[in-house]
């Protein structure tokens, strides 16, 4: 049989350090970067995303980025569809595909997990949706199918719209199907100290405020984006709304929203610690890594 060829993903924590870790293989290893992240797909949400720039780019090719608009609702459908295409494309050129993002189902997608789930987008049904708050849709979801409820993330309010939607077609969510990769994967874990984490949390936050998160989520709205659909787009875009309608004090903001970043990271360890593939490496031992990168792409 031919050897598959091969794709490296990197996945942590939120502010473990993935992207600067995609970037740095990516020069070492002659790669190029498909970010696995469902916000940083639209263009303007920057700061609030974390959205690598330009200089931290380091002339490393990157793909997926800034590529619709958040009046349209980017779905995992279209994230595999675009991702394997940009894969084939990064191999045809004869350099490595890393994968880096905090949208890990994505991933998952793109090694073979499949949720079989033929029901077209219902706006209408959408729709009527919209008055219930996002801890009220999961509740619905644990009445009508426990065990999807059991799987999701009861935060990711796109994502538990689309179970209920499909649950009032079919009755209930299909089990996800496993089937084989066209790559062979090196998944590796960012295996960071949870008091590092913590610091990196805040450093990040802070940073991102001093640079003008708040104003660029003003800047968006005065453009057209409702709040309502803010609150779809992320804990920072959904606390930044709130803040702007006078719900929360400034101080208020920063404290919650580090808390919930906390919260998420500690959800999203949770969630990488199910998958017996992922190697778990130290951030701070490069050695580490690129010698396992390197018997890798040799095995």
């Amino acid at each position: 049989m031919p050897k598959k060829p091969k794709a490296i993903a990197i996945v942590g924590p939120t502010s473990s350090g993935k992207t600067s870790l995609s970037i740095k293989l990516a020069i070492d290893f002659n790669g190029e970067v498909v970010s696995a992240d469902s916000r940083q797909v639209y263009r303007g949400l920057n700061l609030g995303t974390g959205k690598v720039t330009t200089e931290e780019m380091r002339g490393v090719r990157h793909h997926l980025l800034d590529i619709t608009n958040t009046d349209h609702r980017y779905t995992a459908a279209q994230f595999e569809i675009d991702a394997t295409t940009a894969i084939e494309n990064i191999h045809a050129r004869g350099k490595l595909p890393i994968i880096a993002g905090g949208t890990f189902f994505y991933l998952d997608l793109l090694r073979g997990l499949k949720q079989t789930s033929p029901v077209p987008p219902d706006e209408k049904y959408r729709t009527s949706l919209d008055d219930y708050s996002t801890e009220e849709l999961f509740y619905k979801l644990q009445q009508l199918d426990a065990s999807r409820a059991d799987s999701i993330d009861k935060h990711n309010r796109p994502r538990l719209v689309r179970a209920l939607e499909i649950i009032n077609v079919l009755g209930h969510v299909p089990k996800a199907t496993n089937q084989d990769s066209p790559y062979d994967w090196l998944v590796i874990g960012i295996d960071i100290e949870e008091v590092q984490l913590h610091k990196n949390i805040h450093k990040r936050l802070t940073d991102r405020f001093a640079a003008g998160m708040i104003e660029e989520v003003e800047k968006l709205h005065k453009q057209g984006l409702s709040f309502e659909r803010m609150s779809e787009l992320g804990l920072e875009y959904r606390l930044i709304a709130k803040y702007l309608q006078h719900e929360l004090k400034h101080h208020e903001l920063l404290e919650k929203m580090e808390v919930k970043n906390r919260q998420l990271a500690k959800r999203q360890k949770t969630w990488l610690r199910r998958d017996k593939e992922i190697v778990w490496l130290k951030p701070d031992n490069y050695e580490e890594i690129e010698t396992r990168v390197k018997h890798f792409l040799h095995s």
